[in-house]
């Protein structure tokens, strides 16, 4: 039997400077998924961190408690794995006073 999966970009050549949150994502049909973040540019100052955050409504978040390093080099990817989150998904990013990155980030889902 073939499983079923799909990709999403929900991050595309942003700067991601402070703390901001990706774009939401339904995946409650889903049986894990794995997310990755692609450094565009080189990063400046230090490495930040994103975390999961889970939803029942797509509006109130959660931290799931997946958290992983951000790229720091161009083209560097970095990712996390999710096996139990309900139904909505996104990444919560934080990146220390003075740094900056580019990037893409990404979540693959499969059934």
């Amino acid at each position: 039997m073939l499983r079923e999966s799909q990709s999403a970009v929900v991050v595309r050549n942003e700067v991601w400077r402070g703390c901001l949150a990706s774009e939401p994502y339904e995946a409650g049909w889903a049986q894990e998924v794995t997310l990755f973040v692609l450094a565009l540019k080189e990063s400046i100052g230090a490495p930040g961190h994103a975390h999961v955050e889970i939803s029942p409504d797509g509006i109130h978040w959660a931290r799931e408690g997946t958290s992983f390093a951000l790229p720091t080099r161009k083209d560097a990817v970095t990712f996390a794995r999710v096996g139990h989150f309900g139904n909505w998904l996104r990444l919560a990013i934080e990146m220390p006073e003075g740094a900056e990155l580019t990037a893409v980030a990404t979540i693959h889902t499969k059934a």
